[in-house]
Formats: C-alpha cells, sequence, structure tokens
C-alpha cells in the first residue's frame, strides 16, 4: 500500500524573531519565503495544503492566488492570529461568526470552496467541532497525538486531550476533535511521536526531527497511514534586521519563560536559506519512500 504524505504549510504574518504581527514579515512571506516554497514543491511535483490567515490574505490577495495558481489546496488558518482571539477562548458563536467570515474572505479571493481547518497555534475546545460543522468545513488538522512539547506553547492546559488522540486522519467527534466520532468532519491530525513532526524541529535540532521522521516511517509504511508535515513560509525568510525584543503573549512569568523567551529562542534556529535545505531533505526523504503527496481536501478517511 503506497504511503501518504501532506505538506501543510500554515500563512500568516507571525514574526519568529519576536511572536509579534507584523506587516513587514507578511510582506516578506509573499516576497520572499513563498516563492521558494513553490519552487521547491514545483521541483518534486508536490501538491500541498496551504493554511491562510483570512486578514492577511485580505490584505494581500496575491498570497493566495499565486499558490492556487500551482493547484495547490486554499485552507483556512482562520480570521486573525492573535493570542487574544484564540478558538479555545471563544464561545460557540463567536467562533462561528470568526470561521464564516474567515471562509468567505478566502472564497471570495479563490472562487472555489474552502473545506480545510487548521486553529492558530492548535487552540480549540469542545465548541469547535460545531462551529467547523456549520461552517461548512469537512477537514480540520489541528491535533498532534502524543505530542509532548505543548507546555511549552500558549493553551496548553486544552492540549492534554492530545494524548488519547487517534494516529491517523478519524471521524471526529461533534464535541472532541481530538475523539473518533460520528461528525462529518475529517481530521488529519499533524503527525508526532513524543516530539512534533513541524518546521520548528527539524530546524531546532535536525537529528531528532530524523529520528521522529524514522518512527512515523517504520510506523506508517505498511498502513497506509499518513504523514503531515507542518511548515510556516516564515521559517524560509531571516528577519536580522529588525532586531526586536520579545513580545510577552502569556499571562504569567512561568508561562512567558517557557513560551515567549525559551521557545522563541528555539526557534530562531535554523531560518532562511537553512530550513530551505532542511526541507528539501525532508521531500526527497518522502520521495524517495514512494509517498504520494496529497492535498487535505483529497484524503478519503475509510
Amino acid at each position: 500500500m503506497r504511503g501518504t504524505c501532506f505538506l501543510t504549510n500554515d500563512v500568516e504574518t507571525t514574526s519568529i524573531v519576536n511572536g509579534g504581527l507584523r506587516e513587514d514579515t507578511g510582506i516578506k512571506v509573499w516576497k520572499e519565503g513563498l516563492p521558494v516554497l513553490l519552487d521547491l514543491y514545483d521541483q518534486y511535483g508536490v501538491k500541498a495544503t496551504f493554511f491562510y490567515i483570512a486578514n492577511f490574505a485580505k490584505e494581500c490577495p496575491d498570497i493566495v492566488k499565486m499558490v492556487q495558481a500551482k493547484g495547490h489546496e486554499i485552507a483556512c488558518h482562520g480570521l486573525t492570529h492573535r493570542h487574544d482571539m484564540a478558538f479555545d477562548t471563544m464561545s460557540f458563536e463567536q467562533q462561528l461568526d470568526h470561521l464564516k467570515t474567515a471562509k468567505a474572505i478566502l472564497e471570495d479571493i479563490s472562487g472555489e470552496e474552502v473545506v480545510s481547518f487548521r486553529s492558530p497555534a492548535l487552540r480549540v475546545n469542545k465548541d469547535t467541532p460545531r462551529a467547523l460543522m456549520e461552517a461548512g468545513f469537512r477537514f480540520d488538522s489541528s491535533v498532534a497525538p502524543q505530542r509532548m512539547d505543548m507546555f511549552m506553547s500558549l493553551g496548553s492546559k486544552g492540549k492534554l486531550q492530545w494524548f488519547g488522540a487517534p494516529r491517523t486522519p478519524y471521524i471526529a467527534s461533534a464535541d472532541n476533535l481530538a475523539r473518533k466520532g460520528t461528525s462529518p468532519v475529517t481530521e488529519v491530525p499533524v503527525s508526532s511521536f513524543v516530539l512534533p513532526y513541524i518546521g520548528t524541529m527539524m530546524r531546532i535540532s535536525p537529528f531528532l526531527n530524523r529520528v521522529t521522521r524514522t518512527f512515523l516511517y517504520w510506523e506508517t509504511r505498511n498502513t497506509g497511514k499518513g504523514i503531515n508535515f507542518l511548515i510556516h513560509p516564515n521559517e524560509l525568510i531571516t528577519e536580522e534586521d529588525l532586531h526586536l525584543k520579545t513580545e510577552k503573549r502569556a499571562s504569567n512569568y512561568i508561562s512567558y519563560l517557557l513560551s515567549d523567551v525559551l521557545r522563541r529562542q528555539l526557534k530562531q534556529r535554523n531560518l532562511g536559506a537553512d530550513a530551505v535545505r532542511l526541507f528539501r531533505q525532508e521531500i526527497e526523504y518522502w520521495n524517495n519512500k514512494d509517498y504520494e503527496f496529497k492535498r487535505i481536501k483529497d484524503y478519503e478517511c475509510r
């Protein structure tokens, strides 16, 4: 059975240098990060999924159109990446309004239905599945099963449910995206094994990332389970000229040290050309293993 690899991309204006949302970062993502990423995908015949912050797309529609022209999936990453509007802090009504507005923006730009969603910072709550259903989404990718580094991210308490989440795509519960159920939403979890299989870990420790990748290959090679690698175009740029201080997002000092200061310092490793080189190695690995690169919306849950 041929394996499946989803290369999923979160397109936003978040500065890795200080954690803030910056227009300058968004311009670099548009002018530098996305062209490099799209060229890389062209070289290997990859079809990928791009999750967009809708407000960013509204201000810069070309970031959607240039990706859509290559045959990639246009998906939703919410309306904004502001931490004070995280999905795990919003009511059902707020989430539904947020999702409908974001979906409408992306569909107006792309001219096609948007059916896949990933929450900013992977933060969701019990109301998110129902909000996704009523907003017309059919796929979600906001869960990372058995991922252990959530304590260094915002919303870590709500992410404890990841410990019991299935490791392969599944039909989600109507009140918990991390559990199987009978809702019309298919969860395509971000791959992980203690450590997440994402661009950040790839850059922080290429060795540990290779260990994680090897385990995931052993796990999926004979089962057809999907690999889901998450990366951000802003990892493929540098912002050395900005000299920014770390922005405080956490509500208490301990969380600030863990999720803002320490995590931010680690996340700044191997940005720009180094990240491109490392990501090329990830693509080549799965390409050489004859895994098929698919868009999230093309997945059929059996």
